[in-house]
């Protein structure tokens, strides 16, 4: 799989599953995680093989759970929305009703994004990465 440049740009891998890689997008405010499945040329999920579509489903699933047990969100978001960045992707974030975007979405409602510093960044991955590998 070739990865979107923006893709590149704005994450870093965490880990790998079966069917998708799991990255982290670079944005502090919010604790934020793609899903990218490894396959190329696919824009939405009707693309994806009806295996990989279950397959995605499952890797969803345990991504929020992941979420959900590691932040303790008040609402998760999930989407695959695509309008930019045309590559299938799978936002999965977790949300609080104190955080700054709430109830908004957080797509496009800040003009700059605020990255994780460097050690925040690894701290961050651990965690989540950690917490795929007790669910694997």
């Amino acid at each position: 799989m070739t990865l979107n440049e923006e893709l590149a740009k704005n994450s870093r891998l965490v880990t790998d599953l079966p069917l998708c890689e799991v990255r982290i997008q670079n944005e502090a405010r919010f604790p934020w995680i793609l899903l990218v499945p490894k396959r190329d040329n696919i824009e939405e999920i009707t693309d994806l093989s009806i295996e990989d579509q279950e397959q995605l489903l499952k890797e969803l699933r345990m991504a929020s759970k992941v979420m959900q047990d590691s932040f303790d969100a008040d609402k998760l978001n999930i989407g695959a929305l695509g309008n930019i960045v045309r590559q299938l992707h799978v936002h999965v974030i977790a949300r609080y009703e104190t955080d700054l975007a709430w109830p908004n979405p957080v797509w496009g409602y800040f003009e700059l994004s605020t990255q994780y510093g460097a050690d925040a960044l690894e701290r961050r991955i651990t965690l989540i990465k950690d917490a795929f590998d007790k669910l694997v």
